[in-house]
């Protein structure tokens, strides 16, 4: 086998990878249980597995056809930043907007440290009404 078709091999196996990824990653939107955990599946997974299709596409063309994309690049960079922090940005959302953990999720260990005390005494909107004050 040469150079070349070891990397198309590369760019299949890359794909293909990223397809079965993809696929897990909806399976674990539709059965994981609450926001945060789904949120996980689409962004990280869903993530890694957009760049190994976009990479293995890169390296096909690359190899094949002699052509570096820029789009492809962009669309790499693109996804490798937006992906997580929207991910970031909906769990926060839904956590300030007491979207409860799912039974099983553990201890919250965030309430304490932006609410005080044990737990959540006031609603968050009670907390922006008083500090408007």
């Amino acid at each position: 086998m040469s150079g070349k078709e070891i990397l198309e091999w590369v760019a299949v196996l890359l794909i293909l990878f990223g397809a079965v990824v993809s696929v897990i990653s909806a399976l674990g939107l539709i059965k994981l249980p609450d926001v945060y955990t789904r949120s996980h599946a689409a962004s990280k997974s869903s993530t890694f597995a957009v760049l190994a299709c976009l990479l293995g596409a890169f390296i096909y063309f690359w190899t094949v056809d002699g052509y570096v994309s820029v789009r492809l690049i962009l669309g790499i960079i693109f996804v490798f930043i937006t992906s997580p922090v929207a991910g970031h940005l909906i769990c926060r959302a839904a956590y300030r907007a007491n979207v409860p953990l799912a039974e099983g999720s553990g201890e919250d260990e965030l309430k304490p440290l932006l609410f005080g005390g044990e737990g959540l005494t006031v609603s968050p909107d009670e907390l922006n009404k008083e500090n408007e004050k």
